[in-house]
């Protein structure tokens, strides 16, 4: 089915947006090319009244041949994980302020099924952004020559994207669960061929290195809380006095598991998490983990694809935003 062209109509100017919200038109235009520079109050508000208007954007990439126009395709692993919600709801909130229309695309942790996706949208859309790709960096070089690419958590040659600083958040967890006296630690890995885990994981063993840690490396499992359950029996049998989690699925999955062995968290055991996705701080107990805000990694990588749109640069960008450790109850002094 070819999509046709919108119609032309008189284009509402940033100007007039500013006017009818009283504020100055540098403010209006800040948040419509780079959101990250207002704040998500003011953000929201202008984008709520330029959709009223009828604002459109006047930014579309020069294809042609494309059978849709003014498209952008946002490829997750999952639809389950609320980090990648977080993500889509940052990243559709940025699409639509444009005026693009959006696709979601869930691999479903597939990686034959996601570079099967990948190849046929660089014919159909005008625009990709991908959130932690599990495709080689040939394939991703391959797509991103037939359309504008931007990854989000996956740094390759000649690729643009938007990281997440979490291996340093979780580089700080390490030094954390240190300070309390933990000197034997778990790690539970994420999946095969994911470049998030590869950097998280190294980012772990520099800190547990540096303070002279024993790290144990504890599977590869796909994010899922049952995965969770069975990481935890793994990691018991690991004698660790404290655990570090790729991410928040596996660690809340885990928690559930080590409650009915008997495993008290954090009497017997800390527990660390990343992401800090919903549920994470009412969990029993409260999970400490890295905070990664995803909505804002969403917003960038949009912003990042359409500024490619504009200025028809090629050269290779990567952004990156900064993630923190946030402390809960999960976590506690080893036991004497």
């Amino acid at each position: 089915m070819v999509i046709p062209d919108r119609r032309v109509q008189r284009r509402v100017t940033l100007t007039e947006i500013a006017r009818a919200l009283e504020i100055a038109p540098s403010t209006v235009s800040r948040a419509m090319s780079n959101p990250n520079r207002v704040s998500t109050e003011m953000y929201e508000r202008i984008t709520r009244k330029a959709s009223e208007m009828g604002y459109a954007s006047a930014l579309l990439p020069e294809r042609d041949q494309r059978l849709a126009r003014g498209t952008i395709a946002l490829v997750v692993p999952n639809l389950t994980n609320p980090f990648n919600l977080d993500l889509m709801r940052g990243a559709q909130a940025q699409i639509r302020a444009a005026s693009y229309l959006h696709l979601v695309v869930s691999t479903e942790e597939s990686l034959p099924i996601e570079e099967q996706w990948l190849r046929e949208m660089s014919r159909t859309v005008d625009g990709i952004v991908v959130s932690s790709p599990r495709v080689d960096d040939e394939v991703l070089r391959s797509v991103a020559q037939s359309v504008a690419t931007v990854a989000i958590n996956r740094e390759a040659p000649g690729l643009s994207g938007v990281v997440i600083d979490t291996p340093n958040g979780l580089a700080q967890a390490l030094h954390y669960l240190h300070s309390l006296g933990h000197t034997r630690v778990a790690y539970v890995r994420g999946p095969h061929s994911s470049w998030t885990d590869e950097a998280r994981f190294a980012a772990v063993s520099r800190a547990a290195e540096e303070h002279d840690v024993t790290l144990i490396a504890v599977g590869r499992y796909q994010p899922t809380l049952a995965n969770g359950a069975a990481a935890a029996d793994a990691v018991v049998l690991t004698a660790a006095t404290a655990c570090i989690f790729f991410n928040d699925v596996l660690a809340i999955g885990a928690l559930d598991r080590f409650r009915s062995a008997g495993v008290s968290v954090p009497g017997d055991l800390s527990v660390v998490g990343c992401d800090d996705i919903f549920g994470s701080s009412f969990s029993n107990p409260p999970l400490t983990t890295v905070a990664s805000p995803g909505e804002a990694a969403g917003r960038a990588a949009v912003d990042l694809l359409i500024s490619r749109f504009t200025t028809r640069e090629r050269t290779e960008r990567v952004d990156r935003i900064s993630a923190h450790l946030t402390v809960r109850a999960s976590t506690a002094p080893r036991a004497a």
